[in-house]
């Protein structure tokens, strides 16, 4: 697994998790602002620009991870967050270990499955996936996702950098991806965010999953859209995220 890594010389690990299509620069500014006191771990999930392996399942990135941390950190760290196709795999991975982190956020998740949506990726991608190489294209997308437009270098570049294969694979897991048995087991405490004016799926995936998690806190953020919390709102979400770990 390939990673990037901010406050190394500190105790208290954070590993942040990337949404789909994107890749550690998701959490930059947020890493930079915490790194003074904390160590941040940005992985570089499997399939996209700088990983080192191909994009198989989930549950791969999921067992992955877990290994990386029993290894390298010892089984446990202090809180793990994800966005998106990062937070189904943070979502996975408290399925798997009850103990594995003391904090958990989860930012935007899908745990509804799409059969329809998960069928038409193929094709849709099969006619259309040639044009992300052309940065017309490439913005028509990026100003659907309302990231901050400094980011859209990094955002082409990496997107350009990921095969047919491994971007079908990806959105097609994120499309079927469900709440495993177990998860309810965790006993990190997690916090559950979603845009209020993200899709209905999402909206109701969030209250799934705070309804399977007994040791769980939901918040609905006013006039925001997917991914905008960690993305477009560093500054929002290190205060969020420094309430949770110091118990605020």
């Amino acid at each position: 697994m390939n990673y990037v890594e901010y406050g190394k010389g500190n105790s208290n690990v954070i590993i942040l998790l990337h949404g789909g299509g994107l890749s550690w620069w998701n959490y930059k500014e947020i890493a930079e602002m915490l790194q003074t006191n904390y160590h941040i771990i940005l992985p570089i999930l499997d399939g996209h620009a700088g990983s080192d392996k191909r994009f198989t399942t989930i549950e791969n990135n999921a067992l992955e991870i877990i290994e990386f941390i029993n290894d390298k950190l010892y089984g446990s760290v202090l809180l793990i967050g994800g966005l998106s196709l990062g937070g189904q795999i943070l979502l996975e991975i408290l399925s798997h270990c009850k103990d594995i982190c003391k904090y958990a956020i989860v930012e935007s998740a899908l745990v509804i499955p799409s059969k329809f949506t998960y069928f038409m990726i193929k094709p849709a991608f099969g006619s259309c996936y040639g044009l992300i190489k052309y940065k017309w294209f490439s913005k028509l997308q990026f100003k659907s996702l309302r990231i901050k437009q400094h980011l859209f270098d990094n955002y082409y570049k990496d997107t350009c950098a990921i095969t047919k294969g491994d971007m079908i694979a990806f959105l097609q897991e994120n499309s079927s991806y469900s709440l495993k048995d177990g998860i309810e087991e965790s006993k990190a405490i997690i916090h559950i965010f979603v845009g209020a004016k993200e899709k209905h799926s999402m909206k109701k995936s969030a209250e799934l999953i705070h309804k399977k998690l007994q040791n769980s806190s939901i918040q609905v953020l006013p006039n925001m859209y997917h991914g905008e919390f960690s993305i477009n709102h560093a500054d929002d979400y290190v205060r969020r995220l420094l309430e949770i770990i110091e118990q605020r």
